[in-house]
């Protein structure tokens, strides 16, 4: 299964697209971290980064034999002669997650409109390769309509590439990676087409509306075809203890799930590792102010008490004196003395912790400890919002990429976060790991089209 992987980021699609049976054509990513990280597990070593900026400075023909392009998509849209190779190729698959909130269909009357250029540049893509199936991959939000009149650009997007010639069966979904494996609440728009000739010789057809994944035995058995199977059912909802227990030495009563972990170790996902490591990967604990740990030993004793993390968000927007009497009302069954999952004391008595929680009051109120028995929150490319469920910290890059579903052998290489004045630019670990398709996700969307793809080339038809 030949595919393309455009905006690819470090390389969750693909992962899972190889793990399916897919075999890299290219992958075109803009950014030279998130780009290095794609290669050095995809493709070859990039460890050295001298030997990186080699290929990162060598031509777009360079680059795309070594199938990974370090550039904008524009770039290898406007080298004829590299786009006719790779028509001639007859891809089986183009993925990617174009970013679309903005897209338009009216956007060709207004090419300079930057919504509509990176989406349309993957639609002209597609256009000049026909692949025999396409995914385009985004977040929630792209299904909120722009007005009244107007179609959202999910919608719209959908349409668009249903036109391009000869033709494409399309369905939109929405899936969540928790019902496909993932230890976290991931929501995720997709759009999934099967060109027109395939289509009609293997029976695909579209349902003509959105599908929504749920647990395996809460969607049955009756999927449309362009819909990637459920593989978990609800009782055996992956949680963050599963994921990442086996990483903390205060987690031991809170048990861990082996087979988890022993999955993140399989060898099967294809990463490209040159050596093996005894050290776990991209696990450096993020240093933190003493302030700072305090904060959080607090929203843990808060937490597991069952008492509202919130209160010390809200105290820091009170008087001081409502502030006290507010904290005093909501301890009133708190229970004491208050100690921290680490063992810390954090108070004997209710006043002492009364007044520890206005010391610490901050007007920041996203700030939430992720329990052991839950699957995580979405990962997302800033980190701080996340606390650790035993340890005054936020997560780190390795535990953020086990509730994403990277296996344990895939290393993120580049910063490991970067300051508010670089994010336009740079995309470190951390927005690696928030930017990615879980693998658990695409090696699902990846065995569907595999198999369709596999029908269509033994001549299988559907009934």
């Amino acid at each position: 299964m030949k595919y393309v992987d455009l905006f690819a980021g470090c390389g969750g699609l693909s992962l899972g697209i190889e793990r399916a049976g897919g075999q890299l054509v290219v992958a075109v990513e803009k950014s030279d971290m998130a780009a290095r990280t794609f290669y050095h597990n995809l493709v070859g070593d990039a460890a050295d980064p001298l030997a990186w900026q080699k290929h990162v400075g060598a031509s777009t023909d360079e680059q795309v034999a070594k199938k990974v392009l370090v550039k904008e998509l524009s770039s290898l849209l406007s080298e004829a002669g590299a786009m006719q190779s790779l028509a001639d190729l007859d891809l089986d698959l183009v993925v990617g997650g174009p970013p679309c909130q903005g897209f338009s269909l009216a956007g060709r009357r207004n090419p300079d409109d930057v919504r509509n250029k990176l989406p349309w540049e993957y639609l002209e893509f597609v256009a000049t390769t026909r692949p025999k199936a396409v995914v385009i991959e985004n977040v929630v939000g792209m299904s909120q309509k722009f007005d009244a009149e107007q179609e959202s650009s999910f919608v719209q997007l959908q349409q668009a590439l249903a036109d391009i010639q000869p033709g494409y069966i399309v369905q939109g979904v929405h899936v969540n990676a928790m019902h496909y494996g993932a230890p976290q609440h991931r929501p995720r728009l997709m759009i999934i087409g099967i060109r027109s000739d395939v289509a009609l010789r293997t029976g695909v057809q579209s349902t003509g509306k959105l599908w929504k994944s749920g647990f395996k035995d809460v969607v049955g058995e009756d999927l449309p075809r362009l819909a990637p199977v459920p593989t978990v059912e609800s009782i055996e909802a992956r949680t963050v203890g599963h994921a990442i227990a086996d990483l903390s030495p205060h987690a031991q009563a809170n048990g861990g799930n082996k087979l988890y972990v022993k999955e993140m170790k399989n060898r099967a996902w294809g990463v490209r590792t040159k050596t093996r490591r005894n050290n776990v990967l991209n696990h450096v604990p993020r240093k933190h102010a003493q302030r700072t740990q305090d904060r959080f030993r607090m929203y843990q004793y808060l937490s597991n008490s069952g008492l509202d993390q919130r209160i010390i968000s809200r105290a820091a927007v009170m008087p001081i004196s409502d502030a006290e009497l507010y904290v005093k009302k909501q301890l009133v069954d708190a229970p004491l003395p208050a100690i921290a999952p680490d063992g810390t004391l954090i108070a004997e008595t209710v006043e002492a912790l009364g007044a520890a929680i206005i010391s610490l009051a901050t007007k920041k109120h996203s700030q939430k400890v992720l329990s052991w028995a839950s699957p995580a929150r979405t990962v997302v490319t800033l980190p701080d919002d996340y606390v650790h469920p035993v340890e005054p910290r936020i997560f780190t890059v390795r535990e953020m990429a086990r509730f994403q579903g990277f296996p344990e052998d895939f290393e993120f290489l580049g910063k490991e976060t970067t300051g508010a004045h670089r994010r336009r630019v740079e995309v470190p670990q951390y927005s690696q790991v928030g930017n990615a398709v879980s693998p658990w996700l695409s090696l699902a969307v990846g065995k569907m089209i595999s198999n369709i793809l596999s029908e269509d080339a033994n001549g299988e038809s559907y009934s």
